[in-house]
């Protein structure tokens, strides 16, 4: 598995660039996926129609969007990129509009990148660390705190509720009485935004202690379906959860999917504890 670092070199940064709107966001992302030679100019064109088929969904937390559509012929390596908006941009999204932030993702398969979300989920997620991108002076910078330089006063705030306690681990009580439960997290490609609320919700499994009797899968629409009658929950955005429909199992919305807060709160209500 590659690390953000080698999936996100310097040259694929960019920062204070100006958009007119989310298309031309979307757009200087791609660019620079192309110039350091993961796509080609067919890629951009995807992510935009991704947007534009399943909604603002890709707006992953405020005033971050998570630009990306399915592995492609457009794809030529696994690669990212990363926009700072001179001025924030409207994607549509309910709740975490305007845009300041637009990270891209060229992926050619599921598995190559999911160290480097992890990572990225991590970074996002430590609101030191996001202060400390968002006032990056230059590209280098910025990539020196991606590739793990914490902010100099050391500080990190904690995402998670200080005052709950840790739930007990599910019972035959929980929702399914068996050993390994199974919560899947549902984006419209499986590759990028599941893929993001999944290491998030892995971090508070990890916390709770619970890593051992909840397996988290991250998937497409399609396959959700599919595979929904094999899980306790499923864990998306407001967009996807109108896709869905009925699944016959509950389907949880998450609007930051960088707060492990949020993904706390959202777990514990799906096990009413």
């Amino acid at each position: 598995m590659e690390d953000l670092k080698d999936l996100l070199p310097v040259e694929a940064v960019r920062l204070d660039v100006r958009a007119a709107d989310w298309r031309e966001a979307i757009g200087a992302a791609g660019r620079l996926m192309v110039e350091t030679g993961a796509t080609t100019d067919e890629y951009t064109g995807e992510m935009v129609a991704n947007v534009e088929e399943n909604g603002p969904y890709i707006v992953i937390a405020p005033g971050v969007a998570f630009a990306h559509s399915r592995p492609s012929p457009a794809v030529l390596r696994t690669g990212m990129s990363w926009v700072r908006l001179a001025e924030p941009v409207e994607f549509g999204h309910e709740s975490n509009d305007p845009v300041t932030l637009v990270v891209a993702l060229a992926a050619q398969d599921s598995a190559a990148h999911t160290s480097a979300m992890a990572s990225l989920a991590r970074l996002l997620g430590d609101p030191a660390t996001a202060a400390a991108l968002a006032e990056a002076p230059t590209p280098k910078a910025l990539h020196a705190v991606l590739a793990g330089e914490r902010p100099k006063d050391g500080s990190e705030t904690a995402t998670a509720p200080e005052a709950s306690a840790t739930p007990e681990p599910p019972t035959a009580s929980a929702p399914r009485a068996v050993s390994l439960h199974k919560i899947l997290t549902v984006c419209g490609n499986g590759v990028g935004t599941s893929l993001f609320l999944k290491n998030t919700l892995e971090q508070v499994l990890d916390r709770w202690g619970w890593s051992r009797f909840v397996t988290v899968e991250a998937t497409d629409t399609i396959s959700a379906k599919g595979k929904a009658s094999e899980a306790v929950a499923l864990l998306t955005s407001r967009e996807i959860a109108r896709t869905l429909g009925d699944v016959g199992r509950p389907v949880k919305v998450v609007q930051d999917f960088t707060s492990t807060a949020e993904v706390d709160a959202v777990l514990r209500d799906t096990y009413d504890v």
